[in-house]
């Protein structure tokens, strides 16, 4: 693959996110979920209708997630784990487990399903400048969060490939590896970032990791070859802050790509909105949450 994408960068829809988030592509509806995180609003667009649903709702949540069950999706809130059925909007989510004990002072960032079935998820600096962070496990069976790496301040990106985790975080410009399903660091190694801001990012079934470049315009496609990390190129995009990209679409073929509008002093036309683009590759498996 020269290059990732195979067509033009065009917007779906007009809904504009402050701080579009998560995009994950349920095969199952063909349809692709994703969060404004500031607006408190799950989103969920239709390709087949070319229609965007909005919900909005009370907790502050950074991901939707899927489920092995249909219809029914985890959010990732301050709340703690909360379960909610599509078909059911008028329930409140119901809570599957609490927020962390020791994350005062935080908001939940990033997530992902991993492997084996397990949720992934990070916590960060409510004022994105401490060090309050750090990424935990929930897993079936467990009553509570299990905490698997601190001391960082804007977990992002989260993706399985050759038995190893890779994440990064924001703040420091920095990449990780470790090894493994189990607790961090185990084996943790540290990736340059090329002096930009990595933030969500989607993984190629060529094991390309994709990753939304924050403020910088652009997405930059890694190659992942025996643990380490070699840029292939960067991707500029109509977007002053893209903030994570997914793989969804007939063959999973098209990239979607979650943007922001926070904090911008002009912003553009297109700044917040879901781009999608054909590519010449596919996505990785999605995982689901696993009940048992």
């Amino acid at each position: 693959m020269e290059t990732l994408f195979s067509g033009q960068v065009r917007p779906v829809g007009d809904y504009r996110a402050e701080l579009g988030e998560s995009p994950v592509w349920c095969s199952q509806s063909r349809s692709l979920l994703w969060v404004d995180i500031l607006q408190r609003r799950l989103l969920r667009y239709w390709p087949e209708r070319d229609a965007i649903e909005q919900r909005s709702l009370a907790p502050l949540f950074s991901a939707a997630l899927l489920t092995e069950r249909r219809e029914l999706f985890l959010l990732v809130s301050d709340q703690g784990i909360l379960l909610y059925h599509w078909e059911d909007c008028q329930a409140p989510p119901a809570l599957l487990c609490p927020y962390p004990r020791d994350a005062a002072g935080t908001r939940p960032n990033e997530a992902a399903i991993a492997p084996d079935g397990s949720l992934w998820f990070s916590t960060m600096d409510v004022n994105e400048a401490a060090p309050l962070g750090g990424w935990y496990r929930f897993a079936p069976g467990d009553s509570r969060p299990v905490k698997m790496a601190g001391a960082m301040t804007i977990p992002n990106t989260l993706a399985w490939h050759e038995d190893r985790v890779w994440f990064a975080d924001s703040a420091e410009q920095v990449f990780f590896s470790a090894s493994g399903l189990g607790i961090l660091p185990q084996e943790m190694r540290s990736h340059a970032a090329d002096d930009m801001t990595p933030d969500g990012s989607a993984l190629s079934h060529e094991g390309d990791l994709i990753n939304a470049r924050f403020g910088h315009g652009c997405l930059s496609r890694y190659r992942i070859r025996h643990g380490t990390l070699t840029l292939a190129e960067h991707v500029p995009l109509p977007v002053t802050q893209p903030s994570c990209c997914a793989f969804g679409g007939p063959g999973g073929t098209t990239l979607f790509i979650t943007s922001a509008r926070k904090q911008l002093a002009a912003p553009g036309e297109l700044d917040g909105a879901l781009l999608q683009v054909a590519t010449g590759t596919r996505g990785a498996p999605t995982y689901r949450f696993r009940f048992d």
